[in-house]
């Protein structure tokens, strides 16, 4: 099966498909949409992986209990400039978008802050709440745990997740430099997304269930991913699930559960946000001028024989949501999975997607 692009759909049209669905399974309609922008946010910059080919399972899990209808998690700890909230099995991305308003919020007080969050569900990409933090003149940290996917080097056994990490900075343009990345050497989802499609994966992506190296997609969904750069990535992912699960008392290493595995059991990661207030440390223009010098440096930089343009950390993905015009290209299996999701709960997705095409 090839991984044929449909045609783009307009994001409002997925994002009110995606709202209805999650509304069939118990979602208030504020959190739907909510819940619907952040994942159609990831596909708008091309990170399939974390976008709509997500939903079928977030709705398995949500019709078996596993993740909660609830629209926000509960403070348990608040000490002001530091706070733990239990997510209670919540849909990742409305307790994340709470950890970000609560960090901002006490950065603006005392310069920084950190949320810790328990009981987490999946909440996309990182980048998206790091770069919130960063629109509101803060430098934003995101982390999070997963269940074990990677062994340590030269080992064959998974010990910690692939668990991403994302840090933005303001700037005074309209992009803010940013790093997102899960610490394996690609992403589950593009492994996933190769399997569906048939393909193989390259050498160095993952090993199978041996700690044999492998090309074989379903082999490595089976297996382990490899950390990004070797002892490096396993270190910093080791470090994060650590800090993410230590801090707010949540899942650590092999008390996070498969994404993937049983729906009735829930997924239970751990996150940490921080926010650095700039204007605690330096003039907010000051260092925002400074963070737009660094990014032109970057941009106008020698470039390699071949090389058209040099981007600074984040750049493509800032520059695919704005090519995107607001239409984002979603694979057919994808959409299919979206269809038939919506038909689990009487929700009719090709209706959205046509009446836009009227």
């Amino acid at each position: 099966m090839s991984d044929v692009r449909s045609d783009s759909i307009a994001a409002p049209s997925l994002i009110a498909a995606i709202a209805a669905i999650f509304e069939g399974c118990g979602l208030g309609p504020d959190a739907a949409a909510l819940a619907a922008e952040d994942l159609v946010a990831a596909d708008l910059e091309g990170v399939a992986s974390h976008g709509v080919m997500l939903v079928p399972m977030y709705v398995q899990r949500l019709k078996a209990g596993s993740v909660s209808t609830l629209s926000a998690g509960q403070i348990v700890i608040d000490q002001d400039a530091v706070i733990v909230i239990d997510a209670g099995n919540a849909m990742g991305q409305l307790t994340a978008r709470q950890a970000v308003e609560l960090a901002i919020e006490r950065a603006a007080r005392h310069g920084l802050s950190a949320v810790a969050v328990r009981n987490a569900f999946h909440f996309g990409t990182a980048g998206r709440y790091a770069r919130m933090i960063a629109d509101r003149g803060c430098i934003g940290l995101v982390m999070s745990n997963t269940r074990p996917l990677m062994p340590a080097p030269g080992g064959a056994a998974a010990l910690t997740g692939n668990n991403p990490i994302a840090i933005a900075a303001p700037s005074s343009g309209s992009f803010h430099p940013e790093v997102d990345m899960a610490l394996s050497a690609v992403a589950m989802g593009k492994i996933r997304n190769a399997a569906t499609a048939g393909s193989a994966i390259p050498k160095g992506w993952a090993v199978d269930k041996e700690g044999a190296d492998t090309t074989d997609a379903r082999a490595a969904i089976e297996g382990m991913l490899l950390p990004a750069a070797g002892p490096k990535g396993f270190g910093l992912a080791f470090m994060i699930d650590l800090i993410a699960g230590g801090l707010s008392g949540g899942s650590i290493g092999a008390e996070v559960n498969p994404l993937y595995g049983d729906a009735e059991k829930p997924y239970g990661c751990s996150n940490l946000f921080i926010a650095i207030n700039v204007a605690h440390f330096v003039s907010t223009d000051q260092f925002g001028i400074r963070a737009a010098s660094e990014i032109a440096r970057i941009n106008g930089s020698r470039r390699a024989p071949g090389v058209d343009r040099i981007y600074a950390p984040g750049e493509l993905a800032f520059v695919g949501r704005q090519n995107s015009e607001g239409k984002a290209s979603i694979a057919a299996s994808a959409l299919q999975g979206l269809i038939d999701a919506g038909k689990t709960v009487g929700v009719d997705v090709t209706r959205y997607i046509n009446e836009e095409k009227q």
